[in-house]
């Protein structure tokens, strides 16, 4: 491999795991997904090992990970005992399986604690003393006021995993131009405080 293709895909690599790791994924499985998806052919565990210097542990628990999350499948060589891994490469079917898992695993939680929060709060309200009625008012408010943001979250994302990538694009098409072509409007008004 020529030295300067070896140094592009270990840029690429570090920068995929940096994002990892503001999304809240860990790193080494963001690292190991780059690596599988820049590759040309599957790679065993011990490849992957010896490319990102990584323990067999770690490289296993992130594999079983990725593979859990759909981002990378299993594969076998005729002849060979390994197995070998691939990533999934369609960039569309990457970030619609991501939303899918991440809506699953972290916003579906967050939302039925937010109803269980309400429910609790709820059936009290009637043995609440006067000088807790403020501060319950206050605090149902805002889990509504969370409720309705999440469910408008999701509803878009939805509506985007629903149309697919065409339906992205228009998307963003209606975006430009509600923005006049670039997101400085958005900027401004959000520095006001007011909504686009």
């Amino acid at each position: 491999m020529s030295e300067s293709l070896e140094r592009s895909q270990a840029l690429f690599i570090r920068r995929w795991g940096e994002m990892g790791g503001y999304w809240g994924i860990n790193r080494t499985m963001a690292e190991l997904h780059a690596l599988l998806y820049i590759s040309p052919e599957p790679l065993c565990t011990d490849d992957i090992m010896e490319r990102l210097q990584i323990s067999r542990g770690n490289a296993s628990m992130n594999l079983r990970q990725l593979v859990d999350w759909g981002l990378i499948h299993r594969v076998h060589k005729k002849g060979d005992r390994k197995e070998y891994f691939v990533s999934e490469t369609d960039v569309w079917e990457m970030f619609e399986t991501i939303a899918r898992e991440r809506k699953r695993r972290e916003v579906e939680p967050i939302v039925e604690t937010i109803r269980r929060c309400r429910e609790m709060v709820g059936r009290d309200l009637a043995r609440l003393k006067p000088a807790e009625m403020e501060a319950a008012r206050v605090y149902i408010e805002r889990l509504d006021n969370m409720q309705r943001f999440l469910a408008q979250m999701v509803g878009l994302l939805n509506v985007m995993l629903m149309g697919g990538h065409p339906m992205v694009r228009k998307l963003a098409a209606v975006a430009a131009r509600l923005l006049g072509g670039s997101g400085t409007a958005a900027r401004r008004g959000s520095s006001r405080g007011e909504s686009p």
